[in-house]
């Protein structure tokens, strides 16, 4: 009669094993995370009413900062930028024009002027719900962006303290994850039909 002789393998201490399984979780989420947040995208929390009906108070939003490093910010798109008169604050707002444009607003109207069209175009504003009612004139230079809220009767914007120098810029909104009844992909995006 054969017999086997089997070993048991003693079981590691559990509390040492937990311990360094957690370590190497907590350093492969720091090697993962951190790059994520600080050069992909970061988390954003809507405040306030100049954007109505477009975002609320409390939507939570995930901005895309890699896009602007390949290519120009677009009209329309929504964007997350560092206030010019007081970097530290985060702002919300649509870009209406570009470097090198004129912004005229005459009304509710906005007309836009450009080397390819001197004479001017109106640009669509579906998304504005409650218009403001200003007069004004203003010339980007190159990098410059003019920015407006969607409410327009409750936004501080390029009417009152100037355009957005390109450097301000963080990113655009790429999802909005709350409400849950509103998650979706480049929330407030819109395009022209020309």
């Amino acid at each position: 009669m054969e017999t086997e002789n089997l070993t048991e393998e003693q079981p590691k201490p559990k509390g040492k094993q937990s311990f360094w399984e957690l370590v190497r979780f907590a350093v492969l989420a720091v090697l993962i995370v951190v790059p994520v947040r600080m050069f992909i995208a970061q988390p954003f929390i809507v405040s306030g009413s100049s954007m109505a009906p477009t975002f609320g108070s409390g939507d939570y939003l995930v901005v895309d900062e890699i896009t602007y490093r390949i290519k120009d910010p677009q009209r329309y798109d929504v964007v997350i930028f560092k206030y010019p008169n007081d970097p530290e604050k985060f702002f919300i707002k649509r870009i209406i024009g570009l470097p090198n444009e004129t912004v005229e607003i005459r009304g509710n109207e906005v007309t836009i002027q450009n080397s390819e069209i001197p004479d001017g175009f109106p640009i669509e504003q579906p998304y504005v719900k409650w218009q403001g009612n200003n007069n004004l004139r203003f010339e980007l230079k190159e990098d410059e962006f003019f920015v407006m809220g969607d409410n327009r009767s409750a936004s501080s914007d390029s009417r009152y303290w100037g355009a957005v120098p390109r450097e301000l810029l963080s990113g655009r909104a790429l999802l909005r994850l709350l409400p849950v009844h509103e998650i979706g992909i480049l929330p407030g995006g819109y395009k022209e039909e020309r």
